[in-house]
């Protein structure tokens, strides 16, 4: 059954009642599970940052292994890649979504990083926030109800940027040697991109196991109400940080 076909009759049906209340339900604990732990959500641990500001010198396999810990612990990440990749059955899909926004993050976070170019922390990761809501909404078909059209390979790039920006100005607030700096956030950046597929092989390999059940479309509403609270939940507190930093 096509998903948006499938959302449209169950928004329409009394039945989708107890649907939205289990939501609901869920969005009360993924709140406080949230709020328990968004001051990582994009940032670097502070055993990791305390490493990388004390070695001087090339590190290649150390900052490659931080960049994939990065990825594995970047639970915003993760939630917008697994919204991403959430309704996509064939694997050159997956693999060409999943491109656009590895290039889009390795562009900023790179340039970033050894260009020495930043923007408001909290600004950058409030985007970043929307762009988890961006993609459970579309999952959901709001835009086609709203008879908006969305490139969706453009919306997946630069979100792209919007994550790799982020996590360039964390990396720009810790006190790092310039000696060997380009091949350390090098080798961090393919750490990154290391960790990202194999979190998405996992991601992807509990959806394949899923969509064999017949509760994946019911299930599918809650998990993207579920993503979208979370993007509620980021973008807010970092406006909050921003105003009353």
């Amino acid at each position: 059954m096509n998903q948006y076909l499938y959302f449209e009759q169950a928004f329409n049906n009394k039945t989708s009642v107890p649907l939205l209340r289990k939501a609901a339900q869920g969005l009360v604990a993924l709140a406080l599970l949230c709020l328990a732990n968004l001051a990582q959500a994009h940032g670097v641990a502070a055993g990791d940052a305390l490493y990388m500001e004390s070695v001087t010198g090339v590190n290649f396999i150390p900052y490659m292994y931080l960049g994939a810990k990065h990825m594995f612990t970047g639970y915003d990440h993760l939630l917008f890649l697994a919204g991403v990749i959430f309704f996509l059955y064939r694997l050159k899909d997956v693999a060409l979504y999943v491109s656009l926004f590895a290039v889009g993050h390795s562009i900023t976070l790179l340039v970033g990083v050894l260009g020495g170019i930043r923007a408001d922390a909290y600004i950058v990761d409030a985007i970043i926030g929307l762009s988890v809501v961006y993609k459970g909404f579309e999952n959901i078909g709001g835009f086609k109800h709203l008879g908006i059209n969305i490139n969706t390979r453009a919306a997946v790039f630069l979100f792209g940027l919007a994550h790799g920006f982020g996590l360039s100005t964390k990396l720009q607030d810790l006190a790092i040697s310039q000696e060997g700096l380009v091949p350390n956030i090098i080798s961090f950046n393919i750490g990154v991109e290391l960790g990202q597929l194999a979190a998405l092989a996992i991601i992807l390999t509990l959806f394949q196991y899923w969509r064999q059940s017949d509760s994946f479309f019911k299930g599918a509403i809650t998990t993207n109400l579920l993503i979208m609270t979370a993007g509620f939940i980021l973008f807010g507190y970092q406006l909050t940080g921003y105003f009353i930093a």
